[in-house]
């Protein structure tokens, strides 16, 4: 299967974050699943005449596309023209060509939350009027509309993420390439359930902080972030502290608070992504599935509860007291 890659109005980001996929590396990996790119504007040596002729192909239907990916959001301005951005030599936008190019595609999927939902490149006045593909932040309905399927069948498959896990893309990629993605896949926000139907909370190495809601306060303490840095890991998707980013790394293991990038509309949280906004003292964003009163009473229960060793090292930028040894009775 082939595979055009195109970038619209974004950062890159996620190309970047693709090339380091590791164990196997992308071009390995996508050689050994019989995937090959057509064009890729950062990775293939083809330009000019060369890729104009190669769009020509496949509208003409004489060149077939298997997967159309699209990376960054798709300006509609200025007055719904697109001619914010246009696509170099062709005299088209990106707009006319991503809505040209999707219907002739077997799959079309969305990298990173920019394609997805709009993200970064859509916050704050967006006066490009960028948006997502299939989805303009939490809304049906981006350049194309919500009924839009692609020729196998599916809606875009959106694998947010700013910028998205390499994993997911390459895992996404070689499961569309073996007919093994379908509807049921996909969540209510066309996100691959192999990621998004876990939470970054899971697999965090803050995780016992959080049991006894033994907080850090300023960064580099290592305790929990949720109840003052503003980390949002136990609501936002993604199994980042599962899989980690080059085999190691996670952004709540790095010390910085989860942001929910692979969400619609994280870019315009209405607060400071590293403060926790608080009614009475308590987090507005609870865990997934907790009601309020259960969150009250086991948070006043763990605190009692705190071990000495936890509380300590909650608000230190170091194990400064280690588990004690039990020696087994004898």
């Amino acid at each position: 299967m082939n595979i055009l890659w195109l970038q619209a109005s974004g950062c890159g980001g996620c190309t970047m974050s693709l090339l380091c996929a590791e164990a196997p590396g992308l071009f390995d990996l996508l050689e050994d699943a019989g995937l090959c790119f057509l064009w890729h504007p950062s990775l293939s040596v083809e330009s000019g005449a060369e890729v104009r002729a190669l769009l020509d192909r496949i509208e003409a239907g004489a060149q077939p596309l298997d997967i159309l990916c699209v990376e960054g959001a798709i300006a509609r301005g200025p007055r719904g023209t697109g001619r914010f951005q246009m696509l170099a030599g062709t005299g088209r936008s990106m707009l006319e060509t991503v809505t040209r190019l999707a219907p002739l595609a077997r799959h079309v999927v969305a990298v990173g939350s920019c394609a997805a939902f709009g993200g970064m490149t859509s916050a704050g006045g967006n006066p490009s009027d960028a948006t997502g593909l299939q989805y303009e932040g939490t809304h049906e309905g981006g350049i194309l509309p919500p009924e839009f399927r692609a020729r196998d069948g599916l809606p875009v498959v959106n694998v947010a993420g700013c910028p998205t896990h390499p994993g997911w893309v390459t895992e996404t990629l070689m499961l569309l390439g073996g007919s093994a993605l379908a509807a049921g896949d996909l969540d209510r926000f066309g996100r691959p359930r192999f990621y998004a139907d876990h939470l970054v909370h899971h697999g965090c190495s803050r995780n016992e902080y959080y049991e006894y809601k033994a907080s850090a306060r300023t960064p580099g303490e290592i305790g929990c972030m949720m109840e003052h840095m503003g980390c949002i890991g136990t609501q936002a998707v993604g199994d980042c502290n599962i899989r980690p980013w080059n085999g190691s790394g996670s952004c709540t293991s790095g010390g910085y608070a989860c942001i929910a990038c692979t969400a619609p509309e994280f870019e315009e949280p209405r607060h400071p992504y590293s403060e926790t906004p608080k009614i009475g003292g308590i987090p507005v964003g609870l865990p997934s599935d907790m009601p309020k009163a259960w969150f009250m009473a086991l948070a006043s229960l763990s605190k009692a509860a705190t071990p000495e060793r936890i509380r300590r090292n909650a608000a230190s930028d170091r194990i400064e007291v280690p588990p004690t040894l039990r020696m087994p009775k004898r």
